[in-house]
């Protein structure tokens, strides 16, 4: 390269350099104004709502779902079947079995089995509650047990995946993820969705992080896992040494590149990075005051039956109300061990210690603080278990699909109510049958969602949570 040309080149290079300069220095200013503003990009701005949402007069604010991950028996907890117990230990009838999905009893000499606790009714309403769940007996008038739920999808990974997303095809945005997306937040300083797990019963299955994801949502609107011990969240706080005042100047300038960037790709992730910057930040001081329960008196503790950092799922819930408070929409609750093959009675025992209490204790709990009646409370697993008997150790029931119960609770549901329900032996839904999608149009028409109006653009296709199949909202449940 003789004189010439590297005095050309050379220019060349400054003016490039320059220009590069100039239009992140022009990001930077522009996004000066912005500090203390929300984005007013909609990828970016994640406590505006779609226009023209909500749809109806929204009955509730939020929604905490109480997931008994793994498939609790509905044969061990609201759906009490004497002629199971009368069938107990006998052949059980080929009518109900006779060509229905099974998971693991499949081509084997099925028996039934009875129940293997005991059962009353409780309450003004009379719900049928068993001696498993003592402490539920104190909201049989509080709840809407439903009896006749049902699923497609008979093993763990794909039922946790089509409960959450309302299909079992991996990717899809979850029903959180949905509400976020349609709702925003009511707090510029927590995540829209909260999710949360626990352990404590059989060997804990896995949740894949999917369960909460966005999916071809934006990212921002996805759950963000909070611990009960330890660090609250992971990645938000600063390194030692960094003051706020450094940990501002490096997200304006990672914010300023990712602006720039976008005026070039115009990617809507980098927006979705945007915001989560920026709500990581503020995270950072809204999160320890959050879980500092310093100002808890001593008898919600004994209420909710938790400990100071005990990361259990009574802490989650004492927490899940302290988010509700906050304006989080959507508060997830995980509790990783309800799949019980065999040694049903020692496992139902273990995870009903862990959650019994906690469950109705959120309840009663939201209702003294009249948060109740704008929050609708979920329980229940992704399917139920059969009434025949499976054996690893002691008796125990496989995973069960044609009818199962959950329970919901909360803004504009009937309290006390039982609805649908299964056949004499707990196997078929029969009356009133409740697909999760009909679950999930429910769960959003009480937000003010209509679920056929609420779409997503992807690949040419309208999405929706519901999908293209029928689903319904369960008037009858609502007051």
């Amino acid at each position: 390269m003789n004189p010439s040309q590297f005095a050309a080149f050379q220019h060349q290079l400054n003016r490039r350099t320059f220009l590069s300069r100039a239009g992140l220095g022009l990001g930077a200013t522009a996004l000066s104004t912005l500090l203390d503003h929300d984005l007013t990009s909609r990828a970016a701005a994640t406590d505006l709502s779609i226009p023209g949402l909500p749809h109806l007069p929204p009955k509730v604010k939020r929604v905490i779902f109480l997931y008994m991950s793994g498939g609790p028996s509905h044969l061990e907890t609201f759906d009490y079947k004497p002629k199971l117990a009368e069938l107990d230990g006998k052949p059980m009838p080929e009518s109900f079995t006779a060509g229905q999905p099974i998971a693991q009893l499949q081509g084997q000499i099925l028996k039934a089995q009875g129940p293997l606790t005991k059962f009353g009714r409780y309450g003004k309403s009379g719900q049928t509650i068993s001696d498993f769940l003592p402490f539920h007996r104190q909201i049989a008038d509080d709840i809407c047990v439903i009896k006749s739920m049902v699923t497609e999808q008979i093993n763990h990974d794909p039922a946790h995946t089509f409960m959450n997303t309302g299909t079992a095809i991996s990717g899809r945005p979850s029903m959180g993820s949905w509400i976020n997306y349609g709702l925003g937040s009511d707090n510029q300083s927590l995540p829209g969705f909260v999710v949360m797990t626990s352990e404590g019963g059989r060997d804990p299955q896995p949740i894949a992080p999917r369960m909460w994801g966005s999916g071809f949502l934006p990212s921002q609107f996805q759950g963000v896992p909070f611990n009960s011990s330890g660090e609250p969240v992971y990645y938000i706080k600063s390194p030692e040494g960094v003051p706020d005042q450094l940990q501002r100047q490096v997200v304006e300038s990672v914010r300023a590149l990712d602006r720039h960037r976008h005026e070039q790709t115009h990617d809507p992730e980098l927006l979705a990075r945007l915001a989560a910057y920026e709500t990581a930040f503020r995270m950072q001081s809204s999160v320890p005051e959050l879980l500092d329960l310093a100002d808890e008196p001593q008898h919600i503790w004994d209420m909710y039956g938790a400990k100071p950092g005990d990361g259990s799922y009574a802490s989650n819930c004492l927490i899940a109300r302290r988010l509700a408070e906050r304006g989080v929409r959507f508060i997830q609750l995980y509790h990783r061990d309800w799949d019980h093959h065999g040694d049903l009675v020692e496992h139902m025992h273990t995870c009903c210690r862990c959650t019994d209490q906690a469950s109705a204790a959120l309840i009663m709990d939201l209702k003294q603080r009249g948060m109740l009646e704008e929050t609708l409370v979920v329980w229940g697993g992704e399917f139920g278990r059969t009434p025949m008997f499976q054996g690893k150790g002691g008796p125990g029931r496989d995973h069960h699909i044609k009818g199962f119960t959950m329970w919901v609770a909360g803004g504009n549901i009937r309290p006390g109510m039982t609805y649908g329900s299964t056949d004499e032996l707990g196997y078929h839904a029969v009356e009133k049958p409740v697909h999760v999608r009909d679950l999930h149009a429910t769960m959003l028409h009480l937000l003010g969602i209509d679920h056929k109006r609420f779409t997503y653009k992807f690949q040419g296709l309208d999405m929706k949570l519901t999908g293209v199949e029928e689903a319904r909202v369960l008037h009858d449940i609502l007051a």
